[in-house]
């Protein structure tokens, strides 16, 4: 059984409703349809009833197990107006305008489902930017108790792959913070140990990655990342975490035991953090597109309740993924 099949199994002892506002999207509707026909989440399409069903009938997708919602006939519609309205009237928002906003953008009427208790959590960003998905969840859901910082993660699983947890991965930030400083990094780090825990259902082990293996190379960009893992391992005892790492040393064992032989880490890392954005994206698409890895993603880690985002060239069975593995973060929180 495959990894994500053993997560739509989890999903499937208890089913979680998921909200997918992008019903415009083809890839979204098809992906609808599978998820119905395999029955591991109950799938609610935000959109025009008749145009939502005229365009599934269209791609030949079955969707008449999904609910469809239609914010302008929702019968919800005034109480989450008044609701959105409470929550964001320090920031002057009136009832007409949480009105325009509910009416005009599924992905506000779908994070307000959740808030409402309407639905469990929300995949979005087929065809939507990041800041357009992550936007309404920082508005209405806010983020978890505890947490410093909402970050990004991929679920990496590499086939024939005997690094990590059997190929599998945890990449992190490769999605949302640019460029974050030691104590974001940390904070970054322990999400995604809680992450990979939550999800695999291994130990994490965390290495904090660099063009440095322990002091082989003098930069401001090393130091960052040796300050992350000291702020990580204090505030964390808890949590196998080293840095600074290569790559090759932090997955690589002969290379782990020539570059950092005394890491309990080093040669068998499974959460991966990446010292800023432009290389986590990087990475992750590099081991995507050339060992053609399944890249779940970028999830979010720090909100108050699972909203998820997808990369704009996902693939239907990408957006089942993540819905799998979405329904399983609302069994876990």
């Amino acid at each position: 059984m495959s990894f994500i099949d053993e997560l739509k199994a989890r999903a499937k002892s208890d089913l979680k409703t998921i909200v997918l506002p992008e019903s415009e999207d083809a890839r979204v509707l098809k992906a609808a349809a599978d998820i119905c026909k395999e029955d591991f989440a109950n799938v609610v399409l935000i959109g025009n009833e008749e145009t939502v069903k005229a365009d599934a009938a269209k791609g030949g997708f079955d969707i008449s197990k999904a609910t469809i919602v239609d914010p302008l006939k929702s019968d919800k519609l005034d109480s989450y107006v008044d609701l959105f309205a409470e929550l964001r009237k320090s920031k002057g928002m009136t009832p007409e305008e949480a009105r325009k906003i509910l009416t005009t953008s599924n992905t506000y009427f779908a994070v307000m489902m959740v808030k409402a208790k309407d639905a469990d959590g929300v995949v979005s960003g087929a065809c939507h930017s990041t800041a357009d998905t992550l936007r309404p969840c920082l508005q209405i859901l806010k983020t978890k108790p505890g947490t410093k910082l909402v970050s990004a993660f991929f679920l990496m699983v590499v086939p024939n792959c005997e690094f990590g947890e059997n190929g599998t991965f945890v990449f992190a930030d490769c999605g949302l913070n640019q460029n974050p400083n030691p104590e974001e990094l940390a904070a970054i780090a322990a999400s995604s140990a809680e992450s990979f825990k939550a999800l695999v259902g291994k130990e994490p082990k965390v290495a904090m990655l660099s063009h440095s293996s322990k002091g082989s190379a003098k930069h401001a960009d090393v130091d960052k990342v040796v300050e992350a893992t000291r702020i990580a391992k204090e505030e964390h005892p808890e949590l196998k975490i080293d840095g600074e790492l290569q790559l090759d040393a932090a997955i690589v064992p002969e290379v782990a035991a020539s570059k950092a032989k005394d890491s309990e880490v080093a040669g068998k890392a499974n959460v991966l953090v990446f010292p800023d954005l432009d290389a986590g994206n990087i990475g992750y698409k590099l081991v995507q597109r050339l060992a053609k890895a399944e890249a779940y993603g970028p999830m979010t880690q720090g909100i108050a309740a699972p909203v998820n985002d997808l990369s704009r060239g996902c693939s239907a069975d990408d957006i089942v993924g993540v819905v799998a593995i979405t329904a399983v973060q609302c069994q876990i929180q």
